[in-house]
């Protein structure tokens, strides 16, 4: 996978890797074995290249249903193990509310309103720790 572009495959969502994150842009309904797929890509890419983060722009989502809900839930908790973070970008009003309506929550994701808000997100450097009397402690940065 090059660092600026993923040419698509069909059945594939693109993964592209800007830096230290991958960015996934969802356009549309997203299949059961397109999901699958992408959760897999997700993974191992994040595995492999040790990227720090992963956005996924939903701003071309139409409808969130429970399906996609979960299908985000679970990237979020396989990239958490992997060490990396997962920021959900673009979400429409709409999608919002509905979201709500449902009672769906997702766990271990972190929202922005746009892509370039996620990578601001994405990309801010982490807290600094350092140990101390009891245990360690977080410093400001």
């Amino acid at each position: 996978m090059s660092d600026a572009y993923s040419r698509p495959v069909p059945g594939h969502v693109p993964v592209l890797r800007l830096g230290d994150v991958l960015l996934v842009t969802l356009q549309g309904d997203l299949h059961d074995s397109t999901a699958q797929q992408l959760q897999q890509d997700l993974a191992e890419t994040i595995s492999r290249t040790g990227v720090r983060g992963v956005l996924i722009d939903i701003s071309g989502v139409e409808v969130v249903d429970s399906f996609l809900g979960r299908v985000l839930a679970e990237i979020a908790a396989q990239a958490k193990l992997l060490a990396a973070r997962t920021v959900v970008a673009g979400m429409r009003p709409a999608v919002a509310i509905t979201l709500a309506e449902l009672g769906l929550t997702l766990p271990g994701l972190s929202t922005a309103l746009s892509t370039e808000a996620g990578m601001e997100l994405l990309t801010q450097q982490a807290p600094a720790y350092r140990p101390g009397p009891g245990g360690p402690r977080q410093e400001s940065p």
